[in-house]
């Protein structure tokens, strides 16, 4: 099925097993990742790595030389079957962003359905602003697919503060690995409704495949270029 025509009322995956999970989420079965997707993701992880390797140092540099703090930000998100780990990023945030945070979402939230998010963030700096526009912020998540936290694609990974205020059918995207890219992301990202964004998670867990992955990864590009849902 085309990624362009993604029907909103598909049937969720199989349910069985969620680890780590709030106490009261439904649970779910891991999907089996395979080993020749596994294969073809080191093999284009590691390509990328060192193909980007100079614009990873410029960014680098822009991050340490334009604001205090690290360069790279890492944050806890809820991946396959339901297991914590940490997510890597370019820091795109003033140090004391996570301080800031609580007020900040106490007076005004953006994000759809669970999510928290701000459109045009003081947190976030200049430089930051145009990492997350081309999406080069997320460059550094290219290490969590080789350490196998990751896919290049599935559906993106939310907080644990997130995940408490998911409904039961929102817990089904923890079927496969969470990926760089996926179906939402290149459907409008941050722009979607959340229930749009979970019926195509759900669609892409039901229906995985690599021509799937293909297409969704060779959509992702010009996804990146035009920018919608970006912030």
């Amino acid at each position: 099925m085309s990624v362009a025509r993604v029907p909103l009322d598909l049937p969720t995956a199989p349910v069985q097993a969620l680890v780590e999970a709030p106490a009261d989420a439904p649970v779910v079965e891991a999907v089996a990742h395979g080993r020749v997707r596994r294969l073809i993701e080191l093999t284009v992880a590691t390509g990328l790595l060192v193909a980007l390797l100079p614009v990873l140092v410029v960014v680098a540099l822009l991050v340490a030389g334009t604001s205090r703090g690290p360069v790279l930000y890492r944050q806890r998100r809820v991946g396959v079957g339901g297991r914590p780990f940490e997510i890597v990023k370019f820091r795109t945030m003033r140090r004391d962003a996570e301080v800031q945070a609580a007020a900040l979402f106490a007076q005004r939230n953006d994000g759809s359905g669970p999510l928290t998010k701000i459109h045009a963030d003081p947190r976030v700096t200049r430089v930051g602003r145009v990492l997350r526009r081309f999406s080069l912020d997320e460059l550094p998540q290219l290490w969590n697919v080789l350490n196998g936290t990751m896919a290049l694609v599935g559906p993106r990974p939310t907080t644990p503060a997130e995940v408490a205020r998911f409904a039961d059918r929102d817990h089904h995207r923890h079927a496969v690995r969470p990926g760089i890219t996926g179906i939402s992301q290149v459907s409008g990202r941050s722009d979607l409704a959340w229930e749009d964004a979970v019926a195509m998670d759900l669609h892409y867990v039901a229906s995985r495949s690599l021509r799937l992955d293909l297409e969704i990864l060779l959509r992702t590009l010009p996804a990146v270029v035009r920018g919608r849902g970006a912030y």
